[in-house]
């Protein structure tokens, strides 16, 4: 068919830290869970973007109508289902920036009722490959042309083990989780316009099968990566069957190796909504907890630490006693963190150690070389740093208090 290695318009796709928490509660992550923070907190210390956000810049390729524009490709969009997804992320999305998607047509296939256009989409940060996907797309009554019914360039699903699952997790979706779903881009009416799903033979609106898709993946990366969004790797779905807001999601898991297979189902009917789909994981990081930073050349705030360093060799004793806390600095440059700096405050005599800190930080004070500096000469208030996402802490975040006002007091920065 004349379509296939036809390029769409390219695409670009600009979002904040907001759309990663906008699509984080899409697929039903909350605050009731502590472990969920990570990923609604813009300020939390580990604030991360789930993987599965990587659909999101794609998709735009998808529902822009850059599909009707390709030459040989006559499509009524009406008729279009979507039928399974490949996600692959090279690196852990960004939490904000502008990414440029760029999209072909791998392959378009005869099912006899309906075509298969297979949609690929690389997405790219200026020219660094960030993730890529893989739309299958179902067009009904689109077949019977004589083309090839399977290819060697689709991405495979694989059917679940044959026997018990290794973990079972049920997550109740919301009355409202399509309308809240579709604010990260899919505004196909289906999902929000009773009328419109009467149409296509619904009693109700239904939910977008990448918020199942979602849920599915992070059930996988809570239970088997503790939430680590740097060992995910990749996920194949199929979809099977639509969802009602409101239903409950059970999502049943079988790990084998680093390959976590899974099967999504409504709980309350039993029918398999995701089928031969699995996720895979990079295995456990291989880096010892002692590693050192990346090197960065000489920092600003070197010089600053060096000087706390010079004061507590006379007053730690006197500090530890007000203070009784140990604070880590992970000093940043370029967005890349390079230096390390542990305050010990607790053990007397105190003391100041730079680089990889073997004890337990009661703080734990993420910030940018050049911010840091506009702290201490009091350019830049820390309260409004915090608030402004440029300065980060986890941990007991009152001892904090006592730190800024024990500098300005004691080294007089």
């Amino acid at each position: 068919m004349d379509a296939v290695g036809q390029t769409l318009p390219e695409m670009t796709f600009s979002y904040s830290h907001i759309q990663c928490i906008l699509y984080a509660l899409g697929v039903g992550m909350s605050t009731k869970e502590p472990d969920h923070l990570k990923f609604l907190y813009e300020n939390h210390g580990d604030f991360s973007v789930l993987p599965t956000f990587g659909v999101i810049p794609s998709q735009a390729s998808m529902m822009s109508g850059g599909l009707s524009s390709v030459p040989g490709l006559n499509l009524d969009m009406t008729r279009l289902l979507h039928g399974e997804q490949y996600l692959e992320v090279y690196k852990p999305l960004p939490a904000s920036g502008t990414l440029t998607s760029r999209a072909s047509i791998a392959d378009v296939l005869d099912k006899g009722s309906g075509a298969v256009i297979l949609l690929d989409v690389h997405t790219y940060k200026e020219e660094e490959l960030l993730c890529y996907n893989q739309f299958s797309l179902f067009i009904v009554g689109a077949g019977g042309f004589g083309g090839r019914r399977t290819s060697d360039k689709a991405k495979s699903t694989v059917d679940v083990p044959s026997r018990a699952p290794d973990a079972v997790v049920t997550d109740e979706t919301s009355s409202n989780q399509a309308a809240l779903y579709r604010l990260s881009g899919d505004w196909n009416p289906l999902h929000i316009d009773p009328d419109f799903a009467a149409m296509g033979g619904f009693k109700a609106p239904i939910l977008h099968g990448l918020c199942s898709f979602g849920f599915a993946a992070r059930h996988v990366l809570k239970h088997f990566a503790d939430n680590d969004v740097s060992r995910f790797k990749a996920i194949k779905v199929r979809f099977v069957k639509p969802v009602l807001p409101g239903q409950s999601l059970q999502t049943e898991m079988w790990k084998e190796d680093n390959r976590i297979h899974l099967q999504c189902k409504v709980k309350e009917t039993g029918a398999v909504v995701l089928a031969g789909a699995y996720v895979d994981l990079h295995g456990p990081a291989e880096v010892s907890p002692g590693t050192a930073p990346a090197e960065a050349g000489e920092l600003q705030s070197d010089l600053v630490f060096a000087e706390i360093g010079r004061r507590l060799e006379t007053m730690g004793s006197e500090l530890v006693k007000k203070v009784n806390a140990v604070f880590l600095w992970e000093i940043t440059k370029d967005g890349q963190p390079c230096s390390q700096w542990a305050i010990d405050l607790k053990s007397l005599p105190g003391s100041l150690v730079k680089g990889p800190y073997s004890g337990k930080a009661d703080v734990t004070i993420t910030i940018s070389d050049q911010d840091f500096m506009e702290v201490v000469q009091g350019k830049l208030n820390p309260q409004k740093a915090f608030f402004e996402g440029k300065l980060k802490m986890k941990g007991n975040i009152m001892l904090s208090q006592k730190l800024d006002s024990l500098l300005k007091e004691h080294a007089k920065l």
